[in-house]
């Protein structure tokens, strides 16, 4: 009875959590959902793509489930799936993931919670481990990685939120006047030496 109500649980937050990433690109530009935002060249497209390849990664080589998408092997990883090359679309990254959904939500459904699943890429003893684990280090990792895009699409429009459904308009004179605040804070807190 724990077992499923765990699986549901997780599995929901998953879903909630998959459809928030890819709300972070709705009404961007191409280049706006490409371009490196930070120093290391994060970017949203990158973002989605990488957690489609984390997915179909842990809840198909894992469990012995390969993914019906090709993926280079793990070994060769380099870092290819962070980024959007010129010649991938958004729409084959976006078609992807959600493809990518299908085969690990396929696998959530009929394995158990202790199903054996075997990571290769994590280092003894812990490569050993069973769907349970997994489906919280996937949700940590999609959790971590909506909250880069998060960030990301604010620097970009200002705009934030998990849904667009709970999204409300942007005041941006509350939004100075709430930054400022915390600002002086800040500077209370630790003045500044000339």
């Amino acid at each position: 009875m724990i077992d499923e109500f765990a699986k549901d649980n997780l599995h929901g937050r998953l879903r909630r959590d998959r459809e928030a990433l890819l709300w972070k690109l709705d009404g961007l530009s191409e280049y706006d959902a490409r371009r490196p935002l930070t120093a290391t060249g994060t970017n949203l497209l990158g973002l989605v793509k990488h957690v489609a390849t984390v997915e179909a990664r842990y809840f198909g080589e894992v469990f012995d489930r390969p993914s019906p998408e090709p993926l280079p092997r793990w070994q060769d990883s380099d870092g290819s799936d962070q980024w959007a090359a010129a010649d991938e679309t958004r729409d084959q990254i976006v078609g992807f993931y959600r493809r990518t959904w299908e085969h690990a939500d396929a696998t959530i459904n009929e394995l158990p919670l202790d199903a054996p699943g075997h990571v290769p890429w994590w280092p003894e003893p812990r490569p050993n481990t069973n769907l349970f684990a997994i489906m919280v280090h996937v949700l940590g990792e999609s959790i971590r990685h909506t909250g880069h895009a998060d960030i990301l699409r604010e620097g970009l429009d200002g705009r934030t939120g998990v849904r667009a459904e709970h999204e409300r308009q942007i005041d941006e004179e509350a939004r100075a006047a709430h930054r400022a605040k915390i600002e002086q804070a800040a500077r209370s807190a630790a003045p500044i030496k000339a």
